[in-house]
């Protein structure tokens, strides 16, 4: 995040950063004015206890970042609008984003395979991998129509949707994808991930994007 954002003491907001604080806490030990506004922020200076679209803060931003959370949001178009809006004129948006239409098969059998043993302790046992896993051979579905449904369940956007919602208000200045599964997985690390990818293995489903204020 720091890489793409402007020098501290700069403004900035984050999207969804959950119940731990997200970026927040570093940002701020790092000199940003930064802010979190998630409904399940935490409850202390700093953060805002909300959904982004009835978030009522500072009038100019310098940034704003988001990490795997507005494939989540209800109203994807109402976020980013409410995200173009509260831009500086030299603001930047930095997302790091999901595309879940690109977790097939043969990508989720390999994640699956180096899920956390389930004698461990850990809480990567119980996981979202491990709740897929296990709603998955219960449907009896193959794994297109499972994800399908579970998607549509859960209200998920796609990574092409988003994508096409931020080109829509935003000038695209880095765009990549990458390893997303790694810290969810047991023993394996980002660069075990990317090697999968780059053996046609695995589908490389994280989405990093970078963009300015037209």
């Amino acid at each position: 995040m720091r890489d793409n954002i402007p020098r501290p003491p700069a403004r900035v907001v984050e999207i969804g950063c959950g119940p731990l604080g997200g970026f927040v806490p570093e940002l701020r030990a790092h000199g940003y004015d930064a802010v979190g506004v998630d409904p399940e922020a935490p409850e202390e200076p700093g953060y805002e206890r909300t959904e982004f679209e009835r978030y009522d803060g500072v009038d100019e931003v310098d940034a704003v970042v988001a990490c795997t959370s507005l494939h989540h949001v209800a109203d994807l178009d109402g976020v980013l609008v409410k995200a173009r809006a509260m831009l500086a004129p030299r603001g930047v948006v930095v997302v790091v984003e999901w595309a879940r239409e690109r977790f097939d098969e043969a990508t989720v059998r390999w994640c699956f395979d180096r899920l956390q043993p389930s004698d461990t302790g850990s809480d990567h046992e119980h996981g979202w991998l491990r709740e897929r896993q296990a709603e998955w051979l219960a449907s009896g579905e193959p794994w297109d129509a499972y994800l399908d449904h579970w998607a549509r369940q859960e209200g998920m956007h796609t990574g092409q949707e988003i994508l096409r919602q931020l080109d829509a208000r935003f000038v695209g200045r880095r765009l990549e994808n990458g390893p997303y599964f790694f810290p969810d997985l047991h023993e394996v690390t980002e660069a075990d991930e990317q090697a999968a990818i780059d053996a046609g293995l695995v589908r490389a489903t994280r989405i990093q994007y970078v963009g300015t204020v037209r």
